[in-house]
């Protein structure tokens, strides 16, 4: 039995049918250590099967280590959504509950190669010239998880050096403990600066910009 009920598979069959351009689903899983890594195998395989444009490639976390490496995994489940590039999206942690709903709406974009961002925010990534990394801590009961979570990883398709993870707080305490994540949606920016809450576009953009600014 798959985890997708038959209404939603039939929705989500009229959504994919909108997709421009192919998707790659790519997911690094371990058979041991993993509560989640099966029910999320499951998940994209079903997807994957949803439309001809979606690929979906599986990696052992535990012995594929030039995939690792391709693609800077350092902890699984962890879900890379790639277009006609890596634009740095990253889920770790399996996006259940309300994270399921950004995982469609990232395999829309990453398909039109589109951030969708508005302008005044693409001008002022555009200055971004150096690696960034942004952390989204997020549990799948949240409602307000899925709005930060979005715009970090419009922020990482609109430039390269950006990457964007969403991390499931639950499934990572020991990371979640380091950067103090008490509620979320929690986001922090290459250590050095943090804020909670699903941010408007232009103060999240204005966050991420500063942590730049500061290793200037």
């Amino acid at each position: 039995m798959g985890l997708l009920q038959e209404k939603d598979k039939e929705y989500l069959k009229t959504e994919f049918s909108k997709l421009k351009n192919d998707v790659k689903l790519v997911l690094f899983t371990q058979e041991e250590n993993c509560t989640y890594c099966n029910d999320e195998k499951m998940l994209i395989d079903e997807l994957g099967s949803l439309s001809d444009k979606i690929k979906v490639e599986h990696y052992d976390y535990a012995t594929q280590n030039d995939k690792k490496e391709q693609y800077k995994i350092d902890k699984y489940p962890a879900l890379i959504i790639e277009g006609a590039k890596d634009y740095g999206i990253r889920y770790y942690g399996i996006p259940a509950g309300y994270e399921f709903a950004s995982v469609i709406e990232d395999i829309m974009d990453v398909s039109e190669g589109s951030s969708h961002l508005a302008e005044e925010s693409k001008k002022k990534l555009h200055a971004i010239d150096k690696p960034v990394r942004i952390q989204v801590f997020v549990t799948p009961s949240c409602p307000y998880c899925p709005k930060a979570v979005r715009t970090a990883h419009k922020i990482a398709i609109e430039n390269d050096f950006v990457t964007a993870d969403m991390v499931e707080a639950t499934e990572f305490p020991e990371i979640s403990n380091k950067y103090g994540v008490q509620s979320v949606p929690k986001t922090v920016v290459n250590d050095g600066v943090e804020f909670v809450g699903a941010l408007p576009e232009d103060q999240f953009v204005d966050g991420v910009i500063s942590a730049l600014e500061q290793n200037r």
